[in-house]
């Protein structure tokens, strides 16, 4: 396989084949590089020293925060070359929570983070990430946009967020991830959506109702209902999906999850038969616990739609959320997913879009260690 500079500018060519300019073919290998090589944070002087010093900054600016080219397509190329190159099991929906000290930078506010349980001064946007057992790519960017940059002319304008954007709650920005990027010609593939703490009823709504396997991580206190029409001896009063699973111990059993390259992993599962409250129509879900060591401890508690998938492939799907944990620390960190500090729409998705290219740099390349991404721009 090809490997460090070799493989960068492949990859380049073949991602960046929509952008209509050869210059900014060139400016967007050179960011990718440069993502690649920088010492400490990503931001765009730091960036601009790899590309040709201080001289390069206004230029990098320029390209990142106003020029003309299409992030979007490059994520559909994205896509399915992620598809090729990993066989990807699952779309993995992930927020990503960006602090911030000041006002200015586009979505920032005081804002509840579900999955924290706090309110910080913070970017929001959900990622959605193509991800199997032994690898995992962010491909699509969601930022969620409070009502205060969206209803404010001035602040709207000056950030030039699109006419087209508007006011979603959190579970359809998450939805929103997956749906940009997951038609045709890309299979649709099973959602694993780890955000602990939305609306568990809408988020059902946004995803629950296709054909394809979903699963969504909930929190221990999310309210559910025993599904009566297939447990017809319980009580189904809404009750804590924790308390459930621990009131209903005779539906606990030991599971082998088996996994490509041959590699097992036992635990303690429980399935137990449940619906959502307003959800129409009562689809019918499993109330997925899954303790990876012997029963021990707390559970991670899924709501799944199954979907005609059988137990053993569900928590295959539950536990990829744990690759993709472990890809966004150890190699989109490091390359700086995080690190725009520009106050643009537009120069915002095209960084996290470079960003996504470098994380996939990383993922061909072995490189494990985010701390040492450099290594793929030795010429």
């Amino acid at each position: 396989m090809e490997t460090g500079h070799d493989l960068v500018g492949s990859l380049c060519e073949g991602l960046f084949a929509s952008l209509l300019r050869r210059d900014q073919r060139v400016k967007a290998e050179s960011y990718v590089r440069a993502l690649l090589a920088a010492e400490g944070r990503k931001t765009l002087r730091n960036i601009a020293e790899q590309m040709g010093g201080e001289s390069a900054q206004q230029s990098v600016h320029h390209f990142i925060s106003s020029s003309s080219w299409d992030w979007s397509a490059v994520r559909r190329s994205l896509v399915q070359r992620v598809e090729r190159e990993i066989a990807p099991r699952a779309w993995v929906v992930r927020p990503l929570v960006i602090p911030k000290a000041g006002p200015h930078s586009v979505g920032v506010g005081q804002q509840f983070v579900p999955h924290l349980g706090q309110t910080v001064n913070a970017q929001q946007a959900y990622g959605a990430w193509l991800a199997t057992e032994g690898a995992s790519v962010p491909c699509n960017w969601r930022l969620v946009l409070p009502d205060s940059w969206l209803t404010d002319p001035l602040r709207r304008s000056r950030a030039c967020i699109p006419a087209t954007s508007r006011t979603a709650g959190l579970e359809e920005c998450a939805g929103d991830a997956v749906r940009q990027v997951a038609g045709d010609p890309v299979p649709r593939r099973p959602v694993v959506v780890d955000a602990k703490g939305l609306d568990a009823a809408r988020a059902v709504r946004h995803f629950g109702a296709g054909r394809v396997p979903f699963l969504l991580r909930i929190g221990p206190q999310t309210r559910v209902r025993v599904d009566s029409s297939r447990l017809h001896a319980y009580c189904d009063a809404p009750v804590a999906a924790e308390q459930l699973v621990t009131t209903m111990k005779q539906f606990r059993r030991q599971a082998e999850v088996h996994f490509r390259g041959g590699v097992t992993h036992s635990g303690v599962t429980a399935a137990i038969p449940v619906v959502v409250d307003g959800v129409r129509g009562r689809l019918p879900m499993l109330l997925l616990a899954d303790w990876p060591v012997a029963g021990h401890g707390p559970a991670a508690l899924w709501l799944a739609r199954p979907g005609g998938m059988p137990l053993p492939g569900l928590l295959r799907l539950a536990r990829l959320a744990d690759t993709v944990e472990r890809d966004s620390a150890q190699i989109s960190e490091g390359i700086g997913i995080r690190d725009f500090a520009g106050r643009s729409f537009q120069g915002w998705h095209r960084h996290i879009t470079l960003a996504s290219v470098a994380h996939l740099a990383v993922v061909l390349s072995g490189a494990r260690q985010a701390s040492r991404p450099r290594r793929l721009t030795a010429a």
